[in-house]
């Protein structure tokens, strides 16, 4: 996958929770929508995703963008 996207599990793996509780996090509605839709299922992209993190789970702390 794209480094600049994250699909659910990528999501599941920031956060340290599991798929379906990753699961009910997307689906809060101050989540960012998705980008796209895949045969694979919903992407959103990084910059939104870590947006979300810094102003709803701050201590997560940043992510290396390197890696």
């Amino acid at each position: 996958m794209p480094r600049h996207l994250y699909g659910a599990g990528e999501i599941a793996a920031r956060l340290g929770v599991s798929r379906q509780r990753a699961r009910q996090i997307i689906d809060r509605p101050d989540f960012p929508k998705p980008y796209d839709r895949l045969g694979m299922g919903s992407v959103w992209l990084k910059a939104d995703v870590e947006a979300w993190i810094r102003e709803h789970r701050p201590h997560l702390g940043e992510v290396d963008d390197e890696a």
